[in-house]
C-alpha cells in the first residue's frame, strides 16, 4: 500500500478534530445547528492552519445525508465523496492557476444549475487574492446574490489584496497561527498514535520550526522520522534543521552571564565550526532570553517545559535590565548579519556586545567607594611657565598645584539659576531649555522652571526629558523637574544675555554716532547710519573693546 504522509493522513474530518481554532469552530457550529447559514464565507490565515480543511468540513456539514448539522456522519455517500475529493457538487478551484476573467465567468455560469446529488453546490476558491481585478468584478454580482442552492467558500493567506467590495459580501473568519506548545502537543498525539518513539525536546524544535503551521509541523515530523530511521531525537532534529540546539546555546549564554569572554568566544567558535546557522544561534539566544524575562516578571514555567530549571536559575542570576539589553542585542544582531563582513564576524560581535554591556567596572562593583571618590576636574591644569634664570637658562617648570578635589555629589545650588546653568555647560536640547527656562521654585529636590510664551516649544516633553537626564545625576536621588509656560520676570540665562547684548548694541550705536568722522559724513555729505547694521566690537582678552581688524 502506498505510504500516506502524516499531513494528509491526519487531516481533520470533523470540527472537533481541528487544532487550535475554537473561535471559528464555535461560530460555524452554532450557525449550522441553528440554520443561520451565510451564502459566502472567507477564511484567512497563514499557510497550513486549516483554511481548506475547514471549507471541506463545512461542505460536508451542509451536504450530509443525515441533515445540516455541525456533526456530519462521515459515512454517507456525500461525506465520503467530499473526503476523497470527488463530490460532483463541490468545485474546488485554485485561483492561482485560474486568474483570468474568462475562467471565472465559465465557472460562475454553472452556478445557475441545481446540484446533481447534494443539497448545496459549494464553490471553494483557494488563494482567492490571486484573481485579477476583472475576475473579481465578474464574480461580484453572483457573490452578493447567489442562487439559494449555492455556497461560496473563499480562502486566502493575504486578505489585504482582496477588494473591499468582495470583503463586504463575505462572512470573514481569521484563523490563527498556533503557538509552539499547541503544535508540540499535536505532534505528540500523532506520534503516539503512530507508535513512533520520540524525545519531547525534538518535538519542541519541530514546533518552533513550523512557525505556527500545523501542516508544516507534520511535514517536518515526516522528514525527521525518515532522517532518524523511524525515531525522532533532539540531536538528529537539530542536525536536520540546522538548528543550534540547547547543548550549544546554553553553554554560550551561561558564559555570557558569567562575563567570561574567552569561554563565550570559544562557544561561538564551536557553533560556527559545526557549520550551523549564526542566524539560528541568535534566534535561539533570543528565545531563551525571552523565557528568562517572562520568568523574572512572574510568569509561571510549566513543569514539563524543557530547561525549566535552567531558565529559573538564569532568571535569578541575571539583572532584569541586562536581560533586556541582551535580548535587544540578539534581535538586532540577526538584522545586522547581512551587513557584517561575514556571518561569523556578525555573530561574534553580537556576543561581544552582550559581554560589554554586562561587565561592570570596578567602580560600579564598589558603589560605596564610588560615592566617596573625588571628583576629577574636567580639564587638566595647565603648567605655569617659570621665569628664566639670570644665566638665560630656563628654570625648571613647576606644575600648578591641583586644588583639593571636592567630594562627588549634588552641585551647590543657591537659587541663582542663571549662574548655575553657566557652570554646568549644558548643550543641545537640555541646554536650550536650561537657558530659556527661569527658576520658579526649588523645594525638596523638585526643580520648577518657567518658560515664556514665545519660547513654548522648549517646554515640550523631549526637552524636559533631556534636561532631567542631564541634571538627575547632579542633584541626586529623588530629583524631579517640572516645566510650565507662563509670565517670566526676565531672569533666565537667555533673557540676561539679551539685555547685555542690547546694552552693548546701544553703546556701540552711541559711540558710532559720536564719532567725529561719522558725524562729518552725516552732516556734510548727507550720509545715513543704518541702525540694524551696527554691531558691538569684539571684546579683547582683557575685556576691552577691539576693532574688527584685530588692532588695538
Amino acid at each position: 500500500m502506498t505510504y500516506q504522509v502524516l499531513a494528509r493522513k491526519w487531516r481533520p474530518k470533523a470540527f472537533d478534530q481541528l487544532v487550535g481554532q475554537p473561535h471559528v469552530v464555535t461560530a460555524l457550529a452554532n450557525a449550522l445547528d441553528t440554520g443561520r447559514l451565510h451564502h459566502a464565507y472567507l477564511f484567512t490565515g497563514t499557510r497550513g492552519v486549516g483554511k481548506t480543511t475547514l471549507a471541506r468540513i463545512l461542505a460536508k456539514s451542509i451536504n450530509c445525508e443525515t441533515g445540516v448539522s455541525s456533526r456530519p456522519c462521515g459515512r454517507c455517500r456525500a461525506c465520503t465523496e467530499i473526503d476523497s475529493g470527488r463530490f460532483v457538487d463541490m468545485l474546488e478551484v485554485d485561483a492561482a492557476t485560474n486568474t483570468k476573467v474568462d475562467e471565472m465567468r465559465e465557472l460562475l455560469d454553472t452556478a445557475q444549475y441545481m446540484p446533481v446529488s447534494g443539497r448545496y453546490k459549494v464553490y471553494i476558491i483557494d488563494e482567492v487574492h490571486m484573481l485579477s481585478r476583472h475576475a473579481f468584478n465578474s464574480m461580484l454580482k453572483t457573490l452578493e446574490e447567489p442562487p439559494e442552492h449555492v455556497k461560496f467558500i473563499l480562502a486566502t493567506t493575504d486578505p489585504q489584496r482582496l477588494p473591499v467590495t468582495v470583503l463586504s459580501r463575505c462572512l470573514q473568519f481569521n484563523l490563527k497561527s498556533l503557538p509552539p506548545q499547541a503544535l508540540a502537543g499535536h505532534l505528540k498525539r500523532v506520534l503516539d498514535a503512530e507508535a513512533i518513539p520520540y524525545e519531547e525536546v525534538a518535538l519542541a524544535l519541530l514546533a518552533r520550526a513550523a512557525a505556527g503551521s500545523v501542516r508544516d509541523s507534520l511535514s517536518l515530523a515526516d522528514q525527521a522520522i525518515a532522517f532518524g530511521s523511524g525515531k525522532v531525537t533532539a540531536a538528529q532534529v537539530a542536525d536536520m534543521l540546522g538548528a543550534v540546539g540547547g547543548e550549544l546555546v546554553w553553554p554560550l549564554i551561561e558564559a555570557i552571564a558569567a562575563g567570561d569572554g574567552a569561554a563565550a568566544l570559544g562557544e561561538v567558535e564551536r557553533i560556527t565550526q559545526r557549520g550551523l546557522s549564526c542566524d539560528q544561534a541568535l534566534q535561539d539566544l533570543a528565545g531563551i532570553l525571552h523565557r528568562v524575562a517572562m520568568a523574572q516578571h512572574g510568569a509561571q514555567l510549566a513543569q514539563d517545559e524543557p530547561d525549566a530549571g535552567r531558565i529559573a536559575a538564569l532568571a535569578a542570576r541575571l539583572d532584569a535590565g541586562r536581560v533586556q539589553v541582551m535580548y535587544q542585542v540578539a534581535v538586532l544582531g540577526r538584522r545586522d548579519l547581512a551587513l557584517a563582513p561575514d556571518e561569523v564576524a556578525g555573530f561574534g560581535m553580537a556576543v561581544m556586545r552582550m559581554l560589554s554591556f554586562g561587565v561592570a567596572s570596578p567602580a560600579d562593583a564598589r558603589p560605596e567607594r564610588a560615592a566617596q571618590a573625588p571628583a576629577m576636574p574636567s580639564r587638566p591644569p595647565a603648567a605655569t611657565p617659570s621665569a628664566t634664570s639670570d644665566g638665560g637658562a630656563p628654570a625648571p617648570v613647576e606644575m600648578a598645584v591641583r586644588e583639593p578635589a571636592r567630594p562627588a555629589g549634588p552641585p551647590s545650588f543657591e537659587g541663582d539659576w542663571a549662574a548655575f546653568v553657566e557652570r554646568q555647560n549644558l548643550t543641545g536640547m537640555a541646554g536650550l531649555l536650561a537657558r530659556y527656562g527661569e527658576l520658579d521654585a526649588f523645594e525638596g529636590n523638585h526643580l520648577q522652571l518657567l518658560v515664556a510664551e514665545p519660547h513654548r516649544m522648549y517646554a515640550e516633553k523631549p526637552y524636559q526629558d533631556k534636561l532631567k537626564a542631564e541634571l538627575a545625576p547632579r542633584f541626586g536621588p529623588g530629583f524631579r523637574l517640572t516645566v510650565r509656560v507662563g509670565d517670566t520676570k526676565g531672569r533666565s540665562v537667555a533673557a540676561v544675555r539679551g539685555v547685555e547684548e542690547q546694552k552693548k548694541l546701544e553703546g556701540a550705536a552711541a559711540a558710532l554716532e559720536s564719532d567725529p568722522f561719522v558725524r562729518d559724513l552725516v552732516e556734510g555729505m548727507g550720509a545715513q547710519v543704518i541702525a540694524s547694521s551696527i554691531r558691538p566690537a569684539a571684546e579683547g582678552p582683557a575685556g576691552t573693546n577691539e576693532k574688527r581688524s584685530g588692532k588695538p
